[in-house]
């Protein structure tokens, strides 16, 4: 037997010696995947001296990336391969030898010469498309990667550092995380926060708005589509939320809008630790740390049956109460600096400091939209109004007006020609808007030639 393999080996060597002119490397291995045979200029690509050095090795001492394994142990060919020997690209051929009885007895390699040549078109586009591969994998992961951290959530007042301290704390354990706040607090950021501080962080964060998604499409969503599970489904698999989650953290936003339905589906996936894709019955295990948050007042659809309690509880381990941007007015100077600045940066502005009227405007409003309202004022300011400083009448046309005129009481006293000031750059305001930027009838509202208007408004820092 050990006589008949040596006499097929032979016989392949004198083969690939024969066409030695046509390849450009030759390996034979036996059916343990140990090196029998090297071409000369197979010794050369490798840097190898001596045959007798690597004889008998398994192929992946020499060739670490080699597949000669697969093909004696699986008995299938492979006709046609791209490797990489250093700088080189090769079209390799690798193919299964057997005896008479059909058995494996190795396999046989070879790469055809000048194969570079051909392969030029198809090398170059297989390598544009892994860079396109890893791009995307990159960009995929910074998605799913945590943006915020503790460090970004702006103030110190009471209600925010026990905020803080309480994102810290979620980041120590593994227990479901229950944000409840008004719309415009900060849930999402916090989120990403609690991630940033766990140890999870290295793995996935995944957020789904319940409430934009429609309630057909939710199932889906959470939990994956198996192929062609329904019409217009795809041929393979698509993951859900769950699954993509799997090692990391899972945001469910707004989950006080889940359908009950889907309620109980969710509550089984959390207690089970485990999924089954839209259209299948496998069942997937998975490993995810939820952190949910909602605006609506959970406990009371609990008492009239609109959310599950024993979903509630399952979700309600470590809850965090947002407080509304009017709990802590303290920080609002704090948050208007930073939104000016990322304006001022993202308008390639210079950024704008706030009057003591402008802060003092600020201040008094109740912000029913919170911290997300007040970065949108901030915007309006910058794209609407001019100057180097915001001031109070700069906000006369975004909020309403019983706030902005409220500084204007002021409870200290203050130089009058400051008040005087004031009013006029507000009466400016005023006349512009109602004459829709006419320069001149803006003067005639205000009983003043065009000149002058001109003059007051370089005075107040308002381009004309």
């Amino acid at each position: 037997m050990a006589k008949e393999t040596a006499e097929r080996f032979a016989a392949a060597r004198a083969l690939l010696v024969m066409i030695e002119e046509m390849i450009d490397g030759a390996t034979l291995v036996d059916k343990y995947a140990r090196i029998v045979w090297f071409s000369d200029n197979q010794m050369e690509i490798l840097g190898l001296r001596s045959l007798a050095d690597v004889v008998g090795q398994e192929i992946e001492r020499v060739i670490p990336h080699s597949r000669m394994r697969e093909v004696v142990e699986t008995g299938r060919s492979f006709p046609l391969d791209i490797m990489q020997y250093g700088d080189r690209t090769l079209l390799v051929s690798r193919l299964p030898l057997r005896d008479e009885r059909g058995e494996i007895i190795g396999a046989i390699a070879f790469a055809l010469k000048n194969s570079l040549t051909y392969l030029r078109p198809i090398a170059d586009r297989f390598n544009k498309l892994q860079s396109r591969l890893a791009r995307a994998e990159q960009a995929l992961a910074a998605s799913r990667s945590s943006k915020y951290t503790v460090e970004n959530l702006i103030g110190f007042s009471p209600a925010m550092l026990e905020v803080k301290r309480l994102v810290r704390k979620a980041g120590q354990i593994n227990s479901a995380v229950l944000l409840l706040g008004e719309t415009g607090t900060g849930k999402e950021l916090v989120a990403h926060a609690i991630h940033a501080a766990s140890d999870r962080v290295d793995g996935p964060f995944v957020a789904l708005n319940v409430a934009a998604i429609p309630e057909n499409l939710l199932e889906a969503e959470f939990f994956g589509v198996a192929p062609g599970a329904f019409t217009g489904a795809g041929r393979q698999a698509r993951p859900g939320k769950f699954q993509l989650a799997h090692g990391g953290t899972l945001f469910l936003d707004e989950i006080g809008d889940l359908p009950l339905p889907l309620q109980a589906k969710l509550l089984r996936a959390l207690q089970e630790r485990e999924v089954e894709l839209l259209g299948s019955n496998q069942v997937i295990k998975v490993d995810v740390r939820i952190v949910a948050a909602t605006s609506r007042p959970i406990q009371d659809m609990v008492r009239n049956g609109s959310f599950r309690a024993d979903l509630y509880y399952r979700l309600n381990v470590f809850p965090i109460q947002l407080p509304a941007l009017r709990d802590r007015r303290e920080d609002i100077e704090n948050l208007a600096s930073v939104f000016s600045e990322r304006v001022a940066m993202g308008l390639d502005q210079p950024m704008r400091d706030f009057a003591p009227s402008a802060l003092d405007v600020l201040r008094s409003y109740q912000w029913p939209g919170n911290v997300r309202e007040l970065a949108n004022v901030i915007e309006q300011v910058y794209v609407r109004t001019e100057g180097e400083r915001i001031a109070a009448e700069d906000f006369i046309t975004i909020l309403p007006g019983e706030f902005v005129h409220l500084p204007a009481v002021a409870k200290t006293p203050r130089p009058l020609s400051e008040a005087v000031d004031e009013l006029e750059r507000a009466l400016i305001h005023a006349a512009l808007d109602d004459a829709k930027g006419n320069k001149l009838k803006a003067a005639q509202i205000l009983g003043l030639s065009r000149t002058n208007l001109y003059a007051k408004m370089r005075k107040h820092d308002m381009a004309p």
